[in-house]
């Protein structure tokens, strides 16, 4: 692209023109300019998301014998529990029995010293997953109870149910899945071209449709895996929940900043890409003249350029897609 000189248009304008009034370039064109800024800021990106359970507060309650249901307490899908809350009693003859081993071997050792004997039957019920309080229980009342109650073992909301009352089940059968929120994920989508930034970048806003809060972290990981489709690595932000406002599934969006820095930034509307290469008409030495020159831009955000190639104070035209057109229909450029 050659100078670009506005007064081969203005001809046939001129002819119109009252000689007490003569009108500028600026004035006929609307040409706008803006100049240079050297300014003190945070690179930012905005990014989308959606939150996600984290996956160390999952916890499948899947027992170790098989059985029957006999009552059950967590009866709903999405039931939120809490510590210690029973979940559900059960029957299982070989917990039972185990319970009746443990306290035959309390009974033989009141009469025969053999200690070793009484620790095996008491490991064989914590192996099996018998509550400590349970275990407690047959020699506090020197009885065996029938049945066997799983408790909570977080506080959470039940994700997953897979029995019902009177249901029989399996060793190893998934029982129920409790999910707390105290803590979320948040996961989204950063191109491979911002990956060097998003490195360094230490502070994170998100935020929300459903609340007027905003969250920020610090905490975040970016995934060791590329999309090859979508050239796209998947960051994980880690949110405090404490009071489970937010749900798995919500849709975030993610602001991204930097370290602060000093910048040489214009508009986005200063600069143009033009067969992947970038630039702005820079004010002549004449009325109605501007260059363009080519520059090195990176977004700062979604209205801001990080411009070299220029130096602070330097004028530009505001609207380089306009330059761009005059440019193309004097030149025959396209």
């Amino acid at each position: 692209m050659n100078k670009l000189t506005l007064l081969a248009l203005l001809a046939p304008l001129a002819l119109f023109a009252q000689p007490k009034e003569k009108p500028t370039v600026e004035q006929l064109f609307s040409v706008q300019t803006v100049k240079v800024q050297k300014v003190r800021t945070a690179h930012s990106k905005e990014n989308y998301g959606f939150i996600k359970a984290d996956e160390a507060r999952i916890y499948d309650i899947s027992p170790r014998f098989g059985g029957f249901v006999e009552k059950l307490y967590a009866d709903k899908i999405y039931k939120y529990v809490k510590k210690g809350e029973p979940l559900v009693t059960l029957y299982s003859p070989e917990v039972y029995k185990a319970k009746e081993d443990y306290l035959n071997s309390y009974r033989y050792t009141k009469v025969r010293d053999n200690k070793a004997m009484l620790r095996s039957a008491k490991l064989k019920l914590e192996l099996l997953g018998v509550d400590e309080k349970e275990i407690t229980a047959v020699l506090k009342n020197k009885k065996v109870s029938q049945n066997i109650t799983i408790y909570a073992p977080v506080s959470g909301y039940i994700f997953t149910k897979n029995i019902v009352d009177g249901a029989a089940f399996s060793a190893k059968n998934k029982l129920f899945e409790i999910v707390n929120l105290d803590e979320v994920w948040v996961e989204t989508k950063i191109f491979e071209d911002d990956v060097n930034w998003i490195k360094k970048a230490n502070d994170f806003r998100v935020s929300f449709k459903t609340t007027n809060k905003v969250y920020t972290t610090h905490n975040k990981l970016l995934y060791p895996n590329l999309n090859p489709k979508e050239a796209t690595l998947t960051m994980r932000l880690r949110l405090d929940n404490a009071d489970n406002t937010l749900f798995p599934g919500m849709y975030a969006t993610v602001v991204s900043k930097g370290t602060p820095h000093e910048y040489l930034t214009l508009p986005q509307s200063a600069v143009i890409r033009k067969d992947g290469k970038y630039y702005v008409f820079v004010v002549g030495e004449f009325e109605g003249e501007y260059e363009p020159k080519e520059v090195n831009a990176q977004p700062l955000n979604n209205d801001t350029y990080i411009i070299k190639g220029l130096n602070a104070g330097d004028e530009v035209v505001n609207n380089a897609m306009f330059m761009m057109d005059s440019d193309a229909q004097i030149n025959g450029l396209f």
